[in-house]
């Protein structure tokens, strides 16, 4: 396998509503400052790729309108994802072991303060059974955290606990949305959106981007004191239809971790795109993280403090990485999901030298 690591990494200060700027004026400086900082003359890059959602966007082909943030010439070898910049950064890493390209841009972008998120994410469901009932994100997350709780040990209080950690953690993060202190027992005191899901359990709704360099071998030693390299990256599924899958567990995050290597060492640092606080504890149970071992979840708070859709999951690869980079970790491992609960699910080993 060919080295490939993350040089660069940068991200717009998620907020609630971004009435000022389009899609394009939020990438825009969010792309220089990665290229910029990855010491790669833009022109040298050897291959661009993004991720966004036309649902969102409200338009289609929105990535096209996305090019317009890297500019029109000279011509790019470009490709693009209907899904988070995770996958994104993963047909790039792909391109790149190829060995034709020793660079490559990758972004991902979204806005889903114009519409109703939460109904706009029933469009992933199979057109046929489901999507014409509109249930609507967080109620089918709700059915989830319900089957978590009648079937296993865990209880509202960790969920709650998991939101308190988040927040507070998020503090230090100086693009997120929601921060603050919190104790479990304000949080269980709240009232319900949709039972047994608080406010404080879902993630907020987020405009936002973000933008990472790729880098093989040579290269990536001569623009980065310390890279973060790839040492492995999967992406598994499970079946579309949530009634034919047991919620409560996530084989494909298992799955993806084992082969991508995640289990066979420490983890200092896991970042995991959960954006709910129960699908936390379901992907800690897969990722054998459920007890205390010295692993740091979430440091940047995870997407319960901020979660511009088709951006959060390339920003838990960034921030994994920029942790690697800055000596705070060795090895970090990074989450990406996409569909309705949990239903794909993308890991990254990252590790300096």
């Amino acid at each position: 396998m060919r080295d490939v690591a993350v040089v660069s990494f940068a991200q717009s200060t998620s907020v609630r509503n971004n009435a000022v700027q389009n899609e394009v004026e939020i990438l825009m400086p969010v792309i220089q400052k990665a290229v910029a900082d990855s010491g790669i003359p833009s022109k040298e890059i050897g291959f661009t790729c993004s991720g966004s959602a036309d649902y969102l966007a409200g338009q289609p082909f929105a990535f096209v309108y996305g090019l317009e943030a890297i500019g029109a010439w000279p011509p790019v070898r470009e490709s693009h994802v209907e899904a988070d910049g995770a996958w994104a950064l993963y047909e790039a890493w792909v391109l790149l072991q190829e060995g034709v390209i020793d660079s490559a841009l990758v972004y991902g972008f979204g806005k889903s303060s114009p519409g109703q998120v939460r109904d706009v994410l029933t469009r992933q469901l199979d057109p046929y059974y489901l999507a014409p009932l509109w249930p609507d994100a967080i109620s089918l997350a709700a059915l989830q955290a319900r089957a978590l709780l009648e079937s296993t040990d865990h209880t509202e209080r960790e969920m709650a606990e998991v939101a308190a950690r988040s927040r507070r953690d998020a503090k230090a993060n100086p693009n997120a949305q929601v921060t603050g202190d919190f104790d479990a027992e304000q949080i269980l005191a709240d009232p319900y959106i949709v039972s047994p899901l608080r406010k404080h359990d879902c993630a907020p709704i987020s405009d936002g981007a973000a933008a990472v360099v790729l880098a093989a071998g040579d290269l990536a030693r001569k623009v980065s004191n310390r890279p973060a390299w790839i040492r492995g990256i999967d992406h598994r599924i499970e079946p579309h239809y949530p009634g034919v899958r047991d919620l409560t567990r996530s084989p494909s995050t298992r799955k993806a971790a084992e082969v991508a290597g995640a289990l066979e060492g420490e983890i200092d640092v896991a970042e995991l795109y959960a954006p709910f606080t129960h699908q936390e504890l379901i992907l800690r149970d897969a990722l054998g993280l459920a007890k205390p071992n010295g692993t740091k979840i979430n440091p940047s708070g995870g997407a319960l403090a901020a979660n511009p859709i088709m951006a959060a999951g390339l920003i838990r690869i960034g921030e994994a990485a920029t942790r690697i980079s800055n000596g705070e970790a060795n090895r970090a491992l990074a989450h990406a999901t996409s569909g309705p609960c949990l239903q794909q699910n993308l890991i990254c080993v990252l590790e300096g030298e």
